[in-house]
């Protein structure tokens, strides 16, 4: 879950005196990992006891790109459920990720079926939404959320395409600087700038001096901001003590699946993918290591293994 094969071969043989093969680790790794991956439907980890009342579940998925044998770099995907009290503070976090595919849609059923687990254990909490601009993510959050946020941070970095078309000279970077904190803070904290924004930038379009790059970066951000605006109240959200961001997600496309798929010299085929991530989620979800191996040792092992 945490080391490539080498390295647990190494770990074993220098700090527990332990000398196996890698193959031997491979297979152990394949059958947990399997076991793990084939009993997720039927098997319902308890989120345990927290320190306060759940008031927020936020939602948010994203993806990350990781080296695979026979296709490139392909899109792996990480989900996220995060529990918030009322005070906006994070009280636990659920983790899953999926092997490339096309389509996501192992992915989203396995999604939908921790969801409706949480719903089911917090039922009266508010459920928040938040992504990117990709529109398949919002076709699979808004029938589980009843708010939705486009995550700031995506939005913001949008922002220096704007700047840069607001102030296009080669002597401007000083003017664009501080175009960019002044709307920045804006977007973030006052009511209807996105709107401001919007119509700011089709300002801007109206310059002829503009060339094709930045125009073209420029009309990229419009459509951007046009089509996401229903999702920018960060001030309301702010106000409220939600989160305005997916960075629980972001951090977990780095180390539920960078840190450990995206080595020097790795490839990936789709069964050891499946087996790491499935082995990473129960690692990095707090508690579900360790419920784990309870389920293991009140069930037994399934017969394939």
């Amino acid at each position: 879950a945490t080391m490539n094969v080498r390295e647990v071969q190494s770990d074993l043989a220098n700090n527990h005196g332990r000398r196996v093969a890698r193959s031997f680790i491979q297979n152990l790794s394949e059958h947990v990992g399997a076991i793990a991956f084939t009993k997720e439907e039927s098997w319902e980890y308890e989120v345990g006891s927290l320190d306060d009342e759940v008031v927020t579940v936020g939602l948010s998925l994203d993806g990350a790109m990781i080296p695979t044998v026979d296709s490139g770099y392909r899109e792996a995907m990480v989900g996220a459920i995060s529990l918030y009290n009322e005070e906006g503070e994070r009280l636990h976090s659920i983790y899953i990720g999926e092997a490339p595919e096309y389509g996501k849609a192992r992915f989203k059923e396995r999604y939908h079926r921790e969801i409706e687990r949480i719903r089911k254990g917090y039922p009266h909490a508010q459920y928040l939404g938040i992504a990117d601009g990709a529109k398949d993510n919002w076709s699979f959050l808004e029938p589980y959320t009843s708010r939705q946020l486009l995550d700031y941070f995506h939005a913001a970095e949008y922002l220096p395409q704007i700047a840069q078309a607001a102030y296009p000279g080669k002597t401007d970077k000083p003017k664009r600087k501080q175009w960019l904190r002044e709307w920045r803070h804006k977007l973030k904290h006052q009511s209807g700038a996105a709107d401001e924004i919007i119509e700011l930038s089709k300002g801007y379009a109206r310059k002829r001096s503009l060339t094709k790059t930045v125009r073209e970066q420029l009309d990229a951000a419009i459509t951007y901001f046009g089509n996401n605006r229903h999702r920018m109240n960060y001030p309301e959200h702010l106000k409220a003590n939600l989160p305005i961001g997916s960075g629980v997600t972001e951090a977990a496309c780095k180390t539920l699946v960078k840190q450990r798929l995206c080595g020097s010299g790795m490839r990936w085929k789709e069964q050891g993918v499946k087996v790491v991530l499935s082995l990473r989620a129960l690692v990095q979800t707090p508690g579900r290591w360790e419920s784990y191996w309870q389920k293991i040792q009140q069930f037994g092992v399934p017969a394939f293994v």
